[in-house]
């Protein structure tokens, strides 16, 4: 699924920071929850709209 990939990607970008010393061990923390929270708001998203478009299908 894409956002997944998509979080994989910015989740290496921000161990990639840390690496350089850009941010600190608690951002890289506080960011990886931030996105892992963004990524399950919109997996809730994407599944509530492929059961209605399901329930759409199952009507015709």
């Amino acid at each position: 699924m894409a956002v997944r990939n998509i979080r994989r990607d910015s989740n290496e970008e921000i161990k990639k920071s840390g690496k350089d010393a850009a941010i600190s061990e608690d951002e890289i923390k506080k960011s990886q929850e931030d996105i892992q929270k963004l990524t399950d708001q919109y997996i809730h998203k994407i599944d509530e709209i492929l059961k209605k478009k399901e329930q759409e299908i199952m009507e015709v």
